[in-house]
C-alpha cells in the first residue's frame, strides 16, 4: 500500500458579511499583523491523499502558507505506505505548512483502520467538546445582536477581539443585559494592552461581569502576566501556537508560563500532536486549555474537535465556529453545535466528508503529485 497521488487545492472562502467586526473597525485588521488584509484575502490548501486501494484522507492548511513548503511536504509522502509513518512525526519540518498534512494523513490512516482520529491520538475522553461563540471588534449596539446570536444558537461564552480605548463596560453591559450575568466573555486585545497597568484599569472598570483576558500583554512578558494573574481579578490565559515560531512562541513556552506561575488558562493551537502533548503537560500542572482557532473552514475544525475529545485536560470552550462565520465549510454535513458544545464525529477518520461542489466554486487553482 501506499500514497499514490496527493491533490492540493487552494481556496477562497470569503467570510459572511459582518461577522467580524463592526463597520467602524473594518480598518483594524492590523491587529492581527496582516497589513491591512482580512481572513477572506488569503487562500487556504486542501489536501486530497489517495492511496493505491482507493481510500482517500482530506486535510487544510491555515492561512498564509508557503507553496514551496507545500510541495515539499506533497513529495516527502508522496509513495509512502500510510500505515508505516510515524503519526508523531511525520517526515518533514514542523512549520505552518505542517499540520494541514497531518491532519489529512491521520483521516487517511483512520479511514484506512475503521477508526477515528481521537482514537489514534490515544481515545477520546468525551463525547462532545465545549465551544464559545466569537466575534471581532464591535459597537456597543452591535454586540448586543452578536449577544443574541450565540444566546440562540446555544453558547454559553463569547470571544471577542479588542483594543485599549475600545468601550469594554458597554459592551459587557450589553451582553449581560441579552445573556444574564452568568454569560463569561473573553477578551483577546492580541497584545494590546501593552503594559500592565493599563490591563488592570481594563479590569477594574469590569468588575462584576464574568470576563476573562487572554494575551493582554506581549507573550514573553510573563512576569507581567503573573501580575495581572495575582492583581487584576480576572482570569489570564495566554494563547501558544505549536510548534512554529509563530510571535516566537515555541511549546517550552508552555513550560515556562507554568513554572513562572504565569496563567490560569491556556488558549493552545497547533497540530493533532502537539496540541495534545502540551495539554498533557497543562493538565499534569492543573491548568485547564481551550484549542484556538484561524476562524477555519470545517476539515480543520473538525480536527480540532478530535485532538479537544483526546486532551483530558481540555475542558474550557474552545473556538471551532469557522462554520457560522464563513460562507462555506466545504464539509457535506457540518458539524453538530448544540447547548455549547460540538459532537464529536464518530465515522473513521475526520468523520466528516469533503463537499466536492463546494470545492470547485471555491478553488483558485489546483496542484497534483505523483511518485
Amino acid at each position: 500500500m501506499r500514497i499514490d497521488r496527493i491533490e492540493c487545492t487552494a481556496v477562497l472562502v470569503p467570510m459572511k458579511p459582518g461577522t467580524v467586526h463592526s463597520p467602524i473597525y473594518e480598518d483594524s485588521c492590523d491587529q492581527f499583523d496582516w497589513k491591512g488584509h482580512s481572513f477572506s484575502d488569503y487562500p487556504k490548501y486542501i489536501y486530497r491523499l489517495w492511496s493505491d486501494d482507493g481510500a482517500c484522507g482530506i486535510g487544510e492548511s491555515y492561512r498564509q502558507v508557503s507553496e514551496a513548503a507545500i510541495e515539499r511536504n506533497a513529495r516527502a509522502l508522496v509513495g509512502r505506505n500510510p500505515l508505516e509513518l510515524n503519526l508523531q512525526s511525520l517526515p518533514f519540518p514542523r512549520d505552518r505548512e505542517y499540520d494541514g498534512f497531518e491532519v489529512a494523513v491521520h483521516d487517511l490512516v483512520g479511514k484506512l483502520l475503521g477508526v477515528p482520529v481521537s482514537f489514534l491520538l490515544g481515545g477520546a475522553v468525551r463525547d462532545r467538546v465545549a465551544v464559545s461563540y466569537w466575534t471581532g471588534r464591535r459597537t456597543p449596539d452591535d454586540m448586543a445582536l452578536i449577544a443574541a446570536q450565540a444566546l440562540e444558537r446555544g453558547f454559553f461564552s463569547l470571544k471577542m477581539k479588542c483594543a485599549l480605548d475600545d468601550p469594554h463596560r458597554e459592551r459587557l453591559e450589553r451582553i449581560a443585559e441579552i445573556c444574564g450575568a452568568d454569560f463569561e466573555v473573553v477578551l483577546d486585545p492580541n497584545q494590546r494592552f501593552q503594559i500592565p497597568a493599563n490591563a488592570m484599569r481594563v479590569a477594574g472598570a469590569l468588575k462584576g461581569y464574568r470576563v476573562m483576558f487572554e494575551d493582554p500583554l506581549a507573550r514573553w512578558n510573563l512576569a507581567g502576566y503573573r501580575y495581572l494573574r495575582e492583581y487584576a481579578g480576572v482570569p489570564i490565559a495566554l494563547h501558544v501556537h505549536l510548534p512554529y515560531a509563530a510571535h516566537g512562541q515555541h511549546i517550552e513556552e508552555v513550560a515556562l508560563a507554568i513554572r513562572q506561575d504565569a496563567v490560569d488558562y491556556l488558549n493552545l493551537g497547533g497540530g493533532l500532536w502537539d496540541f495534545r502533548n502540551a495539554a498533557a503537560m497543562a493538565g499534569i500542572a492543573g491548568i485547564p486549555v481551550w484549542h484556538g482557532t484561524e476562524v477555519d473552514l470545517g476539515i480543520l475544525d473538525a480536527s480540532y474537535v478530535h485532538a479537544c475529545a483526546a486532551a483530558p485536560a481540555c475542558t474550557l470552550p474552545s473556538d471551532m465556529v469557522g462554520n457560522f462565520l464563513r460562507e462555506d465549510d466545504l464539509i457535506r454535513e457540518p458539524l453538530i453545535y448544540e447547548k455549547g458544545s460540538v459532537r464529536v464525529p464518530q465515522g473513521p477518520g475526520l468523520g466528516v466528508e469533503l463537499d466536492e461542489q463546494a470545492l470547485r466554486r471555491y478553488s483558485i487553482d489546483v496542484r497534483e503529485f505523483r511518485p
